[in-house]
């Protein structure tokens, strides 16, 4: 599959003043992964802007939507938080410590277990992660505005090949 090059874009020039200077080298590899790292750094501020305009920070984010995805009663144990976030046990703390005192979550004693306790969402934290995913998901759809349905279809099967890797379980003892 061909898709037309209707104009140069910054990857472009550097791939070729980077072929001008060291044609030794294959520097096909730029072509996407400095692609997508331009790419991400779009998103970021795409992130950054649609969390700021709900007044919370991405770390806000990742945790309370950790726990809208739960599911009723949109709870977890500190410990899933950790496994969702990918953060140490003592930034998960203070995270859940921030977004109790701004009344987004509580914790309450786990009925499991009489030593855990379990984070819930309150009513002002679902109003405020649903506000601020929607607003996400309406900026990221920006991002794509040039791809056809099937493109965007493709890019993503393209790219979860190349992340499986990545995200296996051993992967970071790798």
């Amino acid at each position: 599959m061909t898709f037309p090059r209707p104009v140069e874009d910054e990857v472009d020039r550097l791939v070729a003043a980077w072929k001008q200077e060291r044609p030794d080298l294959d520097v096909t590899p730029l072509e996407v992964l400095s692609r997508v790292s331009r790419l991400s750094r779009h998103l970021e501020r795409a992130r950054r802007a649609a969390f700021a305009s709900h007044d919370m920070e991405s770390w806000e984010f990742d945790v309370l939507t950790a726990l809208r995805r739960a599911g009723e009663p949109y709870e977890l144990s500190p410990g899933a938080l950790l496994r969702a976030t990918l953060v140490t046990s003592g930034t998960m703390t203070n995270r859940i410590d921030r977004l109790a005192a701004a009344g987004l979550v509580i914790r309450r004693p786990d009925p499991e277990d009489r030593r855990g306790v379990l984070v819930r969402l309150t009513p002002a934290g679902v109003h405020r992660v649903d506000a601020a995913f929607a607003d996400l998901l309406r900026r990221e759809r920006e991002l794509l505005v040039g791809l056809e349905q099937h493109e965007q279809q493709a890019l993503a099967a393209l790219l979860r090949t190349l992340l499986v890797p990545f995200d296996a379980p051993d992967a970071a003892t790798r």
